[in-house]
């Protein structure tokens, strides 16, 4: 037992959070800590479930993500070695804010709250390192959350496609072009020319007399093969649709979001406004009722 809290005191005294207490301070601390090792893969808490805990990773790698309202998933953070996460919910007694999912298989200390009062009672500083930790975490979620407003469409559909892909959509273009109808009208005059009077009784042509039964047949053999590559063409862009309409669809909710939010702003505003502007009339001596 003596010898797992030295351990435990040891890796406490490498992470920054609890550098400045000293020796006895750290094995006290470390009497009350438990330990937990999970495997890679396990979620240790939800966004929403009950805050009980602050971890501190001493091996392994943890995701902390969320969700938002168009059901895209975010990554916040990957915490590492000596790093910690899930302070916050723990400080303010809250629900999670984000998920936490073991990376790679995690070796980790658990602070509870009464844990955390004891720390912060003998290193009343440390309240400093978790509010720097609060605030990077916040700064990270903002910058997020402003770099995911949109995705780029240019970006959703760059160019994958296969070679027989490519090949469906150049024949599909080139096939709705009008250079496509003025080779095969050439092509039918010259082809339809040869084989009828005077020139079927020539040497080049009569070798598809009417009713141009070769020519009948050539035609429908390349209307089969451009519809094959015409569908092709087409499943693609319904593909490229779809994912069109879902970046309209996020922007549009989006926009609303951020409508809604500046109309609790206003509401927020227009509230303190009537408030100060009461104030200043009970302290004129005027009516005391908010302007209408």
């Amino acid at each position: 037992m003596l010898g797992a809290v030295a351990a435990r005191t040891d890796l406490l005294a490498g992470i920054p959070l609890f550098a400045l207490l000293d020796e006895r301070e750290l094995g006290a601390l470390a009497e009350r800590l438990d330990e937990i090792s999970e495997p890679a893969g396990t979620l240790l808490f939800n966004a929403g479930d009950p805050g009980e805990a602050l971890y501190v990773v001493i091996d392994g790698e943890v995701e902390m993500f969320f969700k938002n309202a168009t059901g895209e998933r975010i990554v916040l953070e990957l915490a590492g070695p000596r790093d910690f996460f899930g302070e916050m919910s723990l400080i303010d007694r809250g629900p999670r804010l984000a998920s936490a999912l073991v990376k790679k298989p995690l070796h980790a200390l658990i602070i509870d709250h009464g844990d955390l009062e004891q720390f912060l009672a003998v290193c009343p500083t440390a309240a400093m390192d978790l509010m720097g930790a609060m605030g990077r975490h916040l700064r990270e979620t903002t910058r997020l959350l402003r770099s995911s407003a949109s995705r780029n469409i240019n970006l959703e559909t760059e160019d994958k496609r296969t070679a027989v892909q490519k090949a469906a959509d150049w024949i599909s273009d080139f096939s709705g072009s009008l250079p496509f109808l003025f080779i095969h009208i050439i092509l039918f005059a010259i082809w339809i020319g040869l084989n009828v009077s005077p020139l079927d009784k020539s040497i080049i042509g009569g070798w598809d007399t009417y009713p141009f039964g070769l020519l009948t047949m050539s035609v429908s053999l390349e209307a089969i093969i451009l519809s094959v590559f015409v569908l092709l063409s087409q499943n693609r862009q319904v593909s490229r649709d779809r994912v069109r309409n879902d970046i309209e669809y996020d922007v549009n909710l989006k926009a609303e979001l951020e409508v809604a939010h500046l109309h609790e702003k206003v509401d927020q505003l227009y509230e303190q406004v009537t408030q100060r502007l009461a104030k200043l009339e009970r302290g004129m001596g005027g009516p005391s009722s908010p302007p209408r």
